[in-house]
């Protein structure tokens, strides 16, 4: 039996949950656009305790590596990595539009393809198409709204999931595409995290390193010479 904690700090929210034996045992969700890197930890030592559990018993520590927030990625990989080498257990990243894929009920999406799509506080966004089946139909992208309504090749409904949900619905109906607004929180959830952790990681595998997802350069310049 596999337990796995995971957190989530790389967009608008701040969330934790423990997962184990097929079940979410404990979870804690916040919106909180800012200030992720003060409450994570005592969120995390919240659910471990809730879950009935110490960090000893923990197999997996699994996060969002983005894109999103390069603040609140950062603060995300950080805390894991550094979780991973006090506990000696293996450490796995999600990409924020996969877990936001992953959290719409696949009954109410039926047959139609996902498009996740994240804010990036810019005017593009971050976006990938994943079919209904889960499985991913375009790299993660930053693009224009207008832009990804005008190139997505998409035969029939699509289904929109995301914090950036709003203008990519707005861009879509002005080119005249058929699509729908997926229910539920518009932030990645850890508990969706835990679970595909649970799905895709096998005990004694060595997952990829822990790195962020950028998909353009942080809002920041260099020193002038």
């Amino acid at each position: 039996m596999t337990t796995i904690l995971a957190f989530d700090t790389s967009v608008g929210a701040c969330s934790a949950a423990v997962r184990s034996g097929g079940e979410t045992l404990a979870g804690r969700y916040e919106e909180r656009a800012r200030g992720q890197a003060e409450i994570l930890m005592p969120m995390v030592g919240e659910v471990v305790s809730a879950a009935g559990l110490a960090y000893a018993d923990l197999d997996l520590i699994a996060t969002t590596v983005g894109p999103g927030s390069f603040t609140g990625m950062r603060i995300g990989i950080a805390a894991a990595r550094a979780m991973s080498l006090a506990a000696r257990i293996p450490a796995l990243g999600l990409t924020t539009l996969e877990v936001v894929a992953a959290g719409i009920d696949g009954t109410a999406a039926g047959p139609h393809p996902v498009l996740a799509c994240v804010e990036s506080k810019r005017e593009d966004i971050y976006a990938q198409l994943f079919g209904a089946d889960g499985e991913p139909k375009t790299e993660p992208m930053a693009a224009t709204p207008t832009a990804l309504a005008a190139d997505l090749s998409i035969d029939g409904g699509l289904i929109l999931a995301g914090s950036a949900s709003k203008p990519m619905a707005a861009a879509l109906e002005e080119a005249g595409r058929d699509f729908r607004m997926a229910d539920g929180p518009a932030e990645p959830q850890a508990a969706v995290a835990a679970r595909m952790a649970e799905e895709r990681w096998s005990p004694g595998v060595s997952p990829a390193p822990l790195a962020p997802l950028y998909l353009r350069p942080p809002d920041t310049t260099g020193p002038k010479p």
